[in-house]
This record gives C-alpha cells, sequence and structure tokens, in this order.
C-alpha cells in the first residue's frame, strides 16, 4: 500500500467540513493534511467584530499549517510551496487560481464543485440546480483549469434533490458525498489510474453568484417554477413576498396541480400543511413562513400569530434570472 498523498486543502465554506474530519481520521491512510489554505478573518455581525470563516474555524486546536492570504502572491507561492504537496484540493475557495498554483503539486490542483457538470458552472450550483427544479445533482471532481468549472471531470457521487428540499438540504447531502468521492479517487489518482473525462461544453450552463435582489417572486409564474425558486433560495438570500404590509420570507413551499382560480398571488386558504396561493398555472402551497425578527415556521403555527385572511393579493416583482447558457457578464 502506497504512502498516503501530502494533501493542501482550499476553501473557507461549511460544505467542506464533513470532509475535513474525514482527512483529519479515517482519512489518514489515503492523505495527510499538509496545511490548510483559507480566506482571511472578516469583520461581521452587527459589532463588525473579526471572524473566522468556519474553515479557520475548524483548525483551531489542531496542529496544521494554516495560510490566509489576502492575496495569492509570490510570498503565498513559497509558502505553499514549502508545503511540498503532492495535490491540492479545492473546496468553494472562492477565488481564480493561476497557472504556477495549479501546476505546483507534483499529482495536480483537483476541484470539488456541487452540480453535474457541465450543468450549473459558477457562483451558485446547489441552489441554481434545486431552484431549477432538478431532481438530481453530484459532487463532482474534477482538474482545475483556467476557464470557469470547465476542467475535465474524474468522478461523481450523485445526490438525488426531494421536491420539498431546500438548497441546505441539498448542501449537506453533497458535504457527505464529497467523502467517498475523494476516498475512492486520491488512491487511483497516486497510483497514476485516475482518469479524466473532458466536459461537453455544448450543454453546460452557468449561474452567478446571489444577491439580495433575487429574493423577490413573481405569482404570475408557475406554481411549480415557484416552488423550486422558494426552496432553492433558502437559507439565503430567501424568498421575499411583502404580506399586508410585511416583508415574510417563505421557506418551503410545493406546487399542488389544481385549477388555478383568481389572479396570481392571490391568497385562497390555508390547509393543515400550509397557506394556499393562487399562481400563474397550479396553486402553491407555502409550508413554512417567516417574519421579521422571528423564526421560521410551519404555516399553521405562523399562521397562529400572524393570520392572511383569504383574499389577500400578495404583490408580484419580477425575478431575475439564476442561470444562463453564458457566463454572466459576458
Amino acid at each position: 500500500m502506497s504512502d498516503p498523498l501530502r494533501l493542501v486543502f482550499m476553501g473557507s465554506d461549511p460544505i467542506a467540513l464533513p470532509l475535513l474530519d474525514w482527512l483529519a481520521g479515517k482519512g489518514e491512510g489515503v492523505a495527510r493534511l499538509a496545511g490548510v489554505v483559507t480566506g482571511p478573518d472578516r469583520a461581521s455581525g452587527r459589532g463588525q467584530e473579526m471572524r473566522p470563516n468556519p474553515v479557520k474555524s475548524w483548525t483551531a486546536a489542531r496542529p496544521l499549517e494554516v495560510l490566509q492570504p489576502e492575496k495569492l502572491d509570490a510570498a503565498f507561492m513559497e509558502r505553499i510551496a514549502a508545503l511540498r504537496p503532492d495535490v491540492v484540493l479545492v473546496v468553494a475557495y472562492g477565488h481564480i487560481l493561476r497557472d504556477p498554483l495549479i501546476a505546483l503539486p507534483r499529482l495536480g490542483t483537483l476541484n470539488l464543485h456541487a452540480s453535474l457538470l457541465p450543468k450549473y458552472r459558477g457562483a451558485s450550483p446547489i441552489q441554481s440546480a434545486v431552484a431549477s427544479g432538478e431532481r438530481m445533482t453530484a459532487m463532482a471532481l474534477m482538474r482545475i483549469v483556467r476557464e470557469l468549472d470547465a476542467g475535465p471531470v474524474a468522478d461523481v457521487e450523485q445526490v438525488p434533490i426531494g421536491r420539498l428540499d431546500t438548497a441546505l438540504d441539498v448542501e449537506q447531502r453533497l458535504a457527505l458525498a464529497a467523502i467517498p468521492l475523494v476516498e475512492r479517487s486520491l488512491p487511483r489518482l497516486a497510483r497514476g489510474e485516475l482518469e479524466f473525462a473532458a466536459q461537453d461544453a455544448s450543454k453546460a450552463s452557468f449561474c452567478r453568484r446571489l444577491a439580495k435582489t433575487d429574493a423577490v417572486v413573481d405569482f404570475t409564474a408557475s406554481a411549480e417554477v415557484l416552488a423550486a425558486r422558494i426552496n432553492g433560495l433558502n437559507p439565503w438570500p430567501s424568498v421575499v413576498a411583502e404580506i399586508l404590509g410585511v416583508p415574510v420570507k417563505l421557506g418551503q413551499a410545493e406546487a399542488l396541480y389544481g385549477s388555478s382560480f383568481g389572479c396570481p398571488g392571490t391568497v385562497n386558504l390555508a390547509d393543515s400543511e400550509g397557506l394556499l396561493v393562487m399562481t400563474g398555472s397550479g396553486i402553491l402551497r407555502v409550508r413554512r413562513l417567516q417574519r421579521p425578527g422571528g423564526k421560521m415556521l410551519a404555516a399553521p403555527e405562523f399562521q397562529r400569530g400572524f393570520p392572511i385572511p383569504p383574499h389577500t393579493v400578495i404583490p408580484s416583482r419580477p425575478m431575475p434570472e439564476l442561470v444562463s447558457s453564458a457566463p454572466f457578464g459576458r
């Protein structure tokens, strides 16, 4: 059996934490963490205190070399070269890597991307897949190239998306899916047996970084489209509807395929599972809601503290596109 690979990890988001736990425990026979590269501490919260990101917090009390560069400059390159990585593994790091860094490890620089590539290249693949009504996604292991998420793919670990799943639900499953994918792939990489297949660029789609301006709802769309979007934008930025003059977050929804009568956005009634709202096609059942300063609640409990009468009309606002056939900004 070959010695464990020296692995440098690059990432900042909580989706990486289950994999890091595995690498620091049962995965030590596959790869040893030689160092962690993550984003600098940032000011956050009401007091704007400097806080570490989830990956930096994970490294606390662990005997690891931790780098938090503002820039991936020559000084950073010297420090990462000193770690002598066999492979660099990137998970949601958030910065474009340049060719010298990509080529530095003996066995290359790999990326875990949370989609069934070539679909959903870009910054919000999980939210975009759920918001687009997909029923399957994946964690994909690929080589990094300069073009956005366009590198050849070695393997994927598929994850189903249920009709009530939010982006957070799917992210948690994808985080766990990274473990078996890395566990079977790194030994093959070490032996020179891991094969990479080029993506079909003609089937590529692109997603962008989400913004608070995406937190809108247009009830003239179909119930199916709206349910997927509400679930896909949970927990952030969350779809927000103006109900009786109050901005209310819609946290989970499903489409009912009955006749939609009345003006889109009109509240019909509430049943034991949610608030029923007319749409351009079909009925939307909103299952979870949250008002400012409150908690996300199941619709019946929410209505006890914030009753929404039948025939209430919720205004619509145009919804920005989340996915494109070409990279955003071109």
